[in-house]
């Protein structure tokens, strides 16, 4: 009930004091309009870039973004945000000499704003300046150079990716051209077909030389039966016959033994030459896959060259603001008004609550008088 009657007096007051009121809400109000028409205008120009998702990517990742890879999107501010792309901006517009010899943070902060639209894959680069041409063409440049500084970084990356693979696809062509080229030494220096064919030849020879050892064996057993029936005149002439045909036979078993000998180390030579060639066939076929796959890669990078990065693409230069950013006059005058009232407002309510201590204190003096004077 206190609380009550306490507003409803303080309401009262108000009432009273209204004229208080309102030449307070005029002079806040008269302020705004004359600091708003006093302070110089500016003007703000917006420009839009849109960040595409990589052209060999999948499409219906580009529908399904995440909050993770648009964070990443955030890269792109640093681009048109960077402090030597905003100093060529200042230079090239002469903005030195309209603002002032200040610092390049401070002009950057008061002139330029970068950012993404929120859950989208747009980049607004905003410029103020009370130029309103200026502000345009400022932030037109900017947006361009940004959309330029990303082409050449994707650019300088696909040349980067494609001298690596090139080296790659030349030296696997250099190392199957030197093993081509051991293989046409091994073809000259370690013939196989002419060993098999002289292997194949060295049988014939040593089945020849069996037969003739056969052929001797049953003359010399033939011999040995005629011998016992022979006079001693033949008996003479067939010692001389058996001992040539021991002679012969004995040189036969000898020339067998060779042909042995040399079959085992014919065979040996013709394991190790075919070895050789089955190491160099295998190192052969791993060089040609390799320069297969090298070449392969260098062809798929070649023909997504220029699309494994995001695109971006100015599709909103901008316009020449025809309104000024600030001074905002409505708003200044909105909160004038609002100051106006709320500041004598604050002023009453205390002021009411002081007059009401002192109300009370003399009351209470008063009361004590009477108490005196009673007694």
């Amino acid at each position: 009930m206190a609380d009550s009657l306490d507003l409803i007096r303080y309401i009262s007051y108000l009432n009273s004091r209204w004229r208080l009121i309102g030449v307070s809400c005029a002079i806040a109000v008269t302020i705004a309009v004359t600091v708003s028409l006093i302070l110089p205008r500016q003007y703000t120009a917006t420009a839009r870039i849109v960040i595409e998702p990589p052209a060999g990517s999948d499409p219906r990742g580009a529908m399904a973004v995440s909050p993770i890879y648009l964070e990443s999107l955030r890269t792109y501010e640093h681009f048109a945000s960077s402090d030597s792309l905003f100093q060529k901006a200042i230079d090239q517009f002469g903005l030195r000499a309209s603002l002032g010899a200040r610092p390049l943070e401070s002009l950057k902060r008061k002139i330029l704003k970068v950012g993404l639209v929120r859950n989208t894959r747009i980049l607004e680069i905003a410029c103020t300046l009370p130029d309103a041409k200026k502000a345009h063409a400022l932030a037109s440049f900017l947006a361009e150079s940004t959309v330029e500084l990303n082409r050449s970084l994707t650019t300088a990356g696909d040349e980067s990716l494609l001298q690596g693979m090139e080296r790659q696809a030349r030296d696997a062509r250099a190392g199957v051209d030197q093993i081509e080229a051991a293989w046409s030494k091994l073809a000259v220096n370690e013939p196989v077909d002419e060993l098999q064919n002289t292997m194949k030849s060295a049988v014939a020879t040593r089945a020849s030389v069996q037969q003739m050892i056969l052929s001797a064996q049953l003359e010399l057993a033939d011999s040995a039966d005629r011998e016992k029936q022979a006079s001693p005149a033949e008996k003479e002439q067939l010692h001389k016959d058996q001992s040539n045909s021991r002679a012969r036979l004995e040189q036969m078993r000898q020339q067998l033994q060779a042909l042995d000998r040399q079959a085992v180390e014919r065979e040996g030579i013709l394991a190790a030459r075919i070895a050789h060639r089955e190491k160099l066939e295998a190192e052969r076929t791993a060089a040609l896959a390799a320069l297969t796959a090298a070449e392969s890669r260098l062809r798929q990078a070649r023909s997504d060259e220029g699309f494994r990065g995001e695109r971006l693409e100015v599709f909103d230069p901008g316009v020449v603001p025809e309104r000024p950013s600030s001074p905002n006059l409505p708003l200044n005058v909105l909160a004038a008004l609002l100051l106006g009232l709320l500041l004598p407002m604050l002023y009453l309510a205390v002021e009411l609550s002081f007059q009401e201590q002192r109300a009370g204190s003399r009351r209470g003096v008063f009361h004590a008088l009477a108490r005196a004077r009673d007694e």
